[in-house]
């Protein structure tokens, strides 16, 4: 067997492996970032933009986020149900139409997704008057829902310090999130 001290005592090889061994964590580090901040491939080529830019609020086809822990994704029909009703005049409309046309169910793939130990409901902060764009960024201005990479705990709890000290109170209880 050689004799890596040899190796070692070579100043030159020695930074070499460590640039080689630094820049692969790197490359690493880096795909992994990117890959874990991608919007997922959805079935049809959706974009929050003209539906924003015509004043649908956000409620309109996530109307779970009213009534439950998820706010949820609209369906065909609800699509279908405004899109039944306009011309299909642009390229994005008539691919909707030849999609709706053509699937009986869309199912689209969630973005914004938290761990399964973390409890959230989209109640208390519409009872605040809280603007989705807060946590979800200004959809208006993505091509595609992208997953927002600051959701961690002290993301949530830097906003909930900013709140009446007795409210903060019940916010900083760990069991409120985490049951």
């Amino acid at each position: 067997m050689p004799d890596l001290k040899i190796w070692f005592k070579r100043p030159r090889i020695y930074w070499i492996i460590a640039t080689g061994v630094l820049f692969v964590v790197l490359v690493a580090g880096i795909w992994g970032l990117i890959a874990v901040q991608a919007a997922p491939p959805q079935p049809f080529p959706y974009t929050h933009a003209p539906h924003i830019k015509i004043g649908i609020s956000c409620i309109f086809c996530h109307s779970g986020a009213v009534r439950g822990q998820s706010a949820g994704l609209p369906t065909k029909s609800k699509c279908d149900g405004c899109h039944n009703n306009i011309k299909a005049d642009t390229p994005l409309l008539k691919e909707w139409k030849q999609y709706s046309d053509t699937h009986q169910s869309i199912e689209w793939v969630p973005v914004a997704l938290l761990p399964d130990f973390v409890y959230f409901s989209h109640q208390p902060h519409l009872s605040e008057h809280l603007d989705c764009i807060n946590c979800h960024g200004d959809l208006s201005q993505m091509t595609t829902a992208k997953p927002q990479g600051y959701w961690t705990m002290g993301w949530c709890l830097d906003c909930h310090k900013k709140m009446a000290p007795e409210k903060f109170v019940k916010l900083s209880d760990c069991a409120t999130c985490h049951q």
